[in-house]
């Protein structure tokens, strides 16, 4: 067989494109030639399959051998084509039959002893797969969990290139060359339920923030409504604590967003060692010398995931808000309007997901002491304003709720244990407010009242009647944008959601609207 095709999976951010192998035997010099596109890691692969294929006692061809990458316009970049190419030389050289590799796609990588390694975004590759007809995929034994996650397909997970080579042809086990499991996809795993070990044995609660009703109240309106959430004041008052806890009154992702997640996850190389599916709302919190590139992906040669797609369904907080740099946090507006970023480099575009729940903490001053403590701040009125300065307008024009951190006294901390909740708590109430979103967005592409663009607002969900009375003032005053506008009605239609009523009325608009423009900022 002078010819032989098999198939594999390239990404673009987490979209898959299927890939024809083609090789190709012919007389002449001995020797592997790669066509179609590849990057650097994907041409070294020649020598990785020489030595692979050898090392699995198998002959390597010794003629020229062509193999291509088709379509050819498209990049391919990394090593999970190497058992493709592999399995098509084979093929193309007689030792594997024509018929074993029809409607199978391969992904993954191979070490020089035939060993098969896992490789980054095999959930969204299969998925891929799937959507483009294939019925069978072969992935490193790593791997195979993770692929049996889409349905309808049935998964090869080998360890070895010569045990995948066995089965192929029909050979009888043999444990020496690795065993060949068989999934059959789409059987969700189950959760495990054993207790997480957490730092101090116990796991975070927003009980533990004391002192605080109103930004408790504030975690809570974010978490049922998916919106979002800035934070000032000074150090020691509950910023970061609180913003660690806003996951813990997140409901569990459903299945179409625990695939979501995983996805990017599986491409950044991110998923946890022995979970092939992240079923818990994700949070993620860079540091404040995190580059453009980490907070919303990047990189040269292969595009990967930034902290702002890694968030996805979770949330994103960033600590030191201000410290971060100008365009890292202007880089946000995009995915904080359109629920995704666009990466483009030459030759390619690449989407990510990215639809989070953003929190912004920041200090008054540089100093940290410009709010209520009886040490004298050092900031003049100048250094304040360039301080906070740094959180652009249009930046903040995106964030539903300001809250203002006071300092705690004793009296606060002892008064206040009396009301503060636990975050079971809390997610009860959250959940019972996100399925009576759900209900009314049933028939809409939305799930959450974050997710309502302002012309859906206006057209199908508009609050109740004079409940627009105390934003139509503001817009007269100047107050407020059009952009506001329509991020405080959202926010009414999570707090009526949260007290149960069917529409806003003037009171929810009036609050909204308090948190929106953080009175006493």
């Amino acid at each position: 067989m002078p010819v032989a095709r098999t198939y594999s999976i390239a990404l673009v951010g987490v979209e898959g494109h299927p890939v024809e192998i083609e090789a190709d035997i012919e007389n002449g010099l001995p020797g592997l030639l790669l066509v179609g596109l590849p990057d650097t890691a994907l041409r070294e692969a020649r020598d990785r399959i020489r030595a692979a294929i050898i090392n699995s006692g198998e002959q390597w061809p010794q003629r020229r051998i062509t193999v291509g990458l088709s379509p050819a316009s498209l990049p391919k970049r990394g090593s999970g084509f190497d058992i493709g190419i592999a399995v098509a030389v084979l093929a193309a050289a007689g030792v594997v039959p024509a018929a074993s590799i029809d409607g199978l796609a391969f992904l993954g990588e191979l070490g020089l002893d035939g060993q098969m390694r896992p490789v980054r975004g095999v959930l969204p590759a299969v998925a891929a797969a799937a959507a483009t007809g294939f019925r069978r995929v072969a992935v490193a034994h790593a791997n195979a969990a993770e692929a049996a996650l889409v349905p309808g397909l049935r998964v090869l997970g080998a360890e070895t290139l010569c045990g995948l080579l066995g089965w192929l042809r029909g050979d009888p086990p043999n444990g020496a060359a690795g065993t060949v499991e068989v999934l059959e996809g789409g059987v969700l795993p189950a959760v495990a339920s054993a207790a997480v070990a957490w730092p101090g044995g116990a796991p975070p609660d927003l009980a533990d923030v004391l002192g605080q009703p109103a930004a408790r109240r504030a975690a809570e309106i974010c978490a049922a409504g998916g919106h979002h959430l800035s934070l000032l004041g000074p150090p020691g008052a509950g910023k970061t604590m609180l913003a660690e806890r806003i996951p813990t009154v997140l409901p569990t992702l459903d299945r179409s967003a625990a695939l979501e997640v995983t996805s990017i996850h599986s491409v950044a190389g991110v998923l946890p060692a022995g979970e092939p599916l992240i079923t818990e709302p994700p949070f993620c919190a860079p540091h404040h010398t995190a580059t453009k590139a980490a907070i919303v992906g990047g990189g040269n040669g292969l595009i990967h995931p930034g902290a702002a797609s890694l968030a996805h369904r979770g949330c994103l907080f960033l600590d030191e808000a201000p410290e971060f740099g100008r365009d890292v946090l202007d880089a946000l507006r995009q995915p904080l309007e359109s629920g995704e970023v666009v990466v483009a480099r030459s030759g390619v575009t690449a989407r990510f997901p990215a639809r989070f729940t953003l929190v912004l903490a920041a200090n008054p001053c540089p100093c940290a002491r410009g709010t209520g403590l009886r040490v004298a701040c050092s900031c003049t009125p100048s250094v304040r304003r360039r301080y906070l300065a740094r959180l652009s307008g249009p930046l903040l024009d995106r964030v539903d709720l300001k809250v203002d951190f006071l300092p705690v006294g004793r009296a606060e901390l002892l008064s206040d244990r009396r009301f503060a909740e636990s975050s079971a708590a809390v997610a009860v109430r959250v959940e019972a407010a996100r399925r009576r979103a759900a209900d009314r967005l049933k028939d809409t592409p939305w799930r959450l009242n974050a997710e309502i663009p302002g012309s859906a607002l206006r057209r199908s969900f508009a609050p109740g009647p004079g409940a627009l009375v105390p934003l139509e003032r503001a817009m007269d005053l100047g107050e407020i944008s059009a952009r506001g506008v329509h991020r405080v009605i959202r926010v009414s239609w999570t707090l009526a959601d949260l007290a149960g009523v069917p529409r806003p009325t003037a009171a929810e608009t009036s609050y909204a609207l308090g948190l929106w423009l953080g009175v006493g900022r």
